[in-house]
């Protein structure tokens, strides 16, 4: 039984301004849409977010669930072609694609942000949390959306996950684009050995209290994630509409402690037979040609802590920094960070 199972009303469409949705459908597949956005839940003590706040942003894209892995899974689809599955990572939701999503379809591929386990409109799961369960979410995703095999894109926790995917299933992954995220092998590594990617993670040891973590998130409207957001980008920071959007996404409730439940087990782990197993599984090589993408001025996944994730790859590799850019490659400068991506799966479609 998962712990979120009303879904929030949706907003009528009337334009441009408000919030649509699809009708509610049960496909063949098994493809479960509805018009809802997941949005109830206890036990962390969070606020509810405006009523009039959907998780389910209008666009031109389309809003539907999916079933996988025993949960339900909230996408956003725009056009046809090759597969190409967005991951979105840490504080964020799908919204963090929108950018791709409309490059990716004119560019005549099938583009689908999904929601991760616990996060946006997807289940909220007392248990899962732990990045190979995570990992078989992503790849049953691919297979409920029809496809047999996807070029999969994921952002920090996305990103990781998407390492573990291409090795637990690396016959569904076509090709493979890391952002801000090191090897799961060499964070380990940091996150034992390396002082300033420690500090860098303060965040993360922080998660580790029981409870309080999700009440300081959510406090003040989530300021908390806002000024995190704030502190992790470079340059070009993330527009208002975008952080206010994370902020709300956050405070949906059950979403603070699903979300920081993998950040425990990362480092929960790191000395319990789990987490051993999980580091040795990790040395496999991936067979999914692999493009790398790191901000140079990110401040929570330090370039040199990323840098060498092509040990693992036995497939063409691509590194790519860019300066002046932090932990949001994505949305930060997103005309490069696309015309990346497109070059990469454009070089790997067959």
């Amino acid at each position: 039984m998962s712990l979120d199972q009303k879904p929030v009303p949706a907003q009528p469409s009337a334009g441009s301004g408000d919030t649509a949705s699809d009708g509610t459908v049960t496909d063949d597949d098994g493809t479960v849409t509805d018009d809802g956005g997941t949005a109830t839940g206890g036990g962390d003590a969070q606020g509810t977010p405006p009523a009039a706040w959907d998780v389910r942003q209008a666009g031109p894209w389309t809003h539907r669930d999916l079933a996988a892995n025993g949960a339900r899974f909230h996408i956003a689809e725009l056009g046809e072609g090759p597969l190409v599955l967005l991951v979105h990572g840490w504080p964020q939701y799908w919204w963090a694609w929108r950018h791709q999503l409309t490059a990716l379809a004119e560019a005549g591929y099938r583009a689908v942000a999904l929601d991760l386990r616990g996060i946006g409109g997807s289940d909220r799961t007392p248990r899962g949390y732990d990045p190979g369960n995570l990992a078989l979410d992503i790849t049953g995703v691919i297979r409920s959306l029809g496809e047999n095999r996807a070029h999969l894109v994921g952002h920090a926790s996305g990103g990781t996950l998407s390492w573990v995917a291409a090795v637990m299933r690396p016959s569904v992954i076509q090709s493979l684009t890391v952002v801000s995220a090191a090897h799961p092998r060499d964070l380990r590594r940091a996150l034992l050995t390396d002082r300033r990617q420690m500090a860098a993670f303060e965040h993360i040891l922080g998660f580790q209290r029981p409870w309080i973590p999700e009440r300081r998130l959510v406090a003040d409207d989530a300021a908390l994630v806002g000024r995190y957001l704030d502190a992790w980008t470079g340059r070009n920071q993330l527009d208002r509409a975008a952080v206010a959007a994370y902020r709300e996404a956050i405070r949906i409730p059950s979403t603070a402690h699903c979300s920081i439940e993998p950040y425990r087990w990362l480092l929960r782990s790191m000395a319990r037979p789990d987490g051993i197993q999980f580091a040795r599984r990790m040395k496999k090589p991936i067979t999914a040609p692999t493009l790398h993408i790191q901000g140079a001025a990110d401040p929570v996944l330090l370039s040199h802590t990323a840098l060498g994730g092509g040990e693992y790859v036995a497939a063409p590799y691509r590194w790519r920094l860019l300066p002046g850019i932090g932990h949001f490659p994505h949305e930060e400068a997103p005309e490069q960070f696309t015309a990346e991506l497109l070059d990469w799966i454009g070089r790997h479609k067959d």
